[in-house]
């Protein structure tokens, strides 16, 4: 009671939220900060063995998960968002949507399962490689399974005694977090990573249908919270109400709203993500299907006679069918040997 009534007092206190007070209000939150160094401690230290090799990473890589990725994650745990979450509810709504959809997105990109693979030596990289393709692990990111479990987590956080419990309860609070990212990172992270850690059927035409899929399933949250009629966490924010914002249920339409919007937004960039890497896998194997011709092409006499005569049709009938086939990519070939 003494601990509900001194949050009630600082609840009070707080000044009303502006776009200059949301950034510059901070405070910190050592788990978040002990997960935040743990997993950039670890990747740097697989970019720095790579150096060490004579081994360049992607900066591109680099600034993905060290900025969108635990940059999402400061933000969601010790910003503004932070401060606000236990008085009004859009903060907690967009801390949530953040660390499940767009802190994992910022990890994936990063490509953490493959930079382990290489960094690591080599037994130990065979062992993580077998890890992240063992049965359980398999299940769990499975698409239509990991989908489900994004969409079953969200749901239970906000439609079980699960949320407000944990508005009172510091320990389950940091539980959450780690709840709605590791969520998150099952469908996320196997997705984008260059690793092979989904089944062979999933190609990536397939994984970009998957992704806008999911991009319809994780607007479905919001649309609930900003729809249903009884309250989340209703007697916690009535009693922790500020005086300058007493209009809970608006509170709560605002949140929902949020959470819809910011789902949709990142859904556009998980799927270009996806079509850049369709792209260089396109462009790689094309590289490769023209290096094999290359060393297969031979080249053939001209057929004494002519071009009608016997021989001819003779010499047609052996020759590689990108010289006698008339379509795009036997031109694109013929093309080819011709500048060579």
């Amino acid at each position: 009671m003494v601990a509900g009534t001194v949050t009630h007092l600082a609840a009070a206190s707080l000044p009303e939220p502006t776009v200059g007070r949301l950034l510059s209000s901070w405070q910190l939150d050592v788990p978040a900060l002990l997960l935040c160094g743990a997993l950039g401690a670890a990747y740097g230290w697989g970019v720095l063995r790579l150096h060490r090799r004579g081994r360049s990473w992607p900066a591109a890589r680099l600034a993905a998960f060290a900025v969108l990725g635990l940059g999402t994650l400061v933000v969601a745990t010790m910003s503004g968002l932070a401060v606000y979450d236990r008085v009004l509810f859009w903060p907690a709504a967009v801390q949530n949507i953040l660390l499940d959809l767009l802190a994992p997105l910022g990890l994936a990109l990063g490509d953490p399962l493959r930079l382990a693979v290489e960094a690591l030596p080599g037994t130990t990289a065979v062992r993580v490689r077998r890890a992240m393709t063992g049965r359980i692990v398999r299940i769990l990111t499975f698409p239509l399974v990991s989908t489900v479990l994004v969409l079953a987590t969200e749901l239970t956080v906000y439609f079980t005694p699960y949320f407000a419990t944990a508005l009172r309860l510091s320990w389950l609070h940091e539980l959450m977090y780690l709840n709605l990212l590791a969520a998150g990172c099952l469908f996320v992270v196997p997705v984008l990573t260059r690793e092979q850690t989904l089944p062979s059927w999933c190609t990536h035409p397939v994984r970009a249908a998957l992704v806008f899929l999911d991009g319809l399933v994780d607007a479905v949250p919001g649309i609930v919270v900003m729809t249903h009629g009884t309250l989340i966490a209703g007697a916690w924010y009535l009693h922790h109400a500020p005086p300058w914002d007493t209009d809970v249920p608006h509170d709560q339409q605002t949140g929902g709203g949020v959470m819809v919007s910011i789902a949709e937004l990142v859904a556009l960039p998980f799927l270009l993500a996806i079509l850049v890497q369709w792209a260089r896998v396109e462009r790689a194997q094309t590289a490769v299907l023209d290096r094999r011709l290359d060393t297969e092409l031979v080249p053939v006499p001209a057929p004494p006679g002519g071009p009608d005569s016997p021989s001819a049709a003779a010499a047609d009938r052996v020759r590689p069918w990108w010289e006698t086939e008339r379509n795009d990519v036997a031109d694109r070939i013929r093309r080819q040997r011709r500048g060579d």
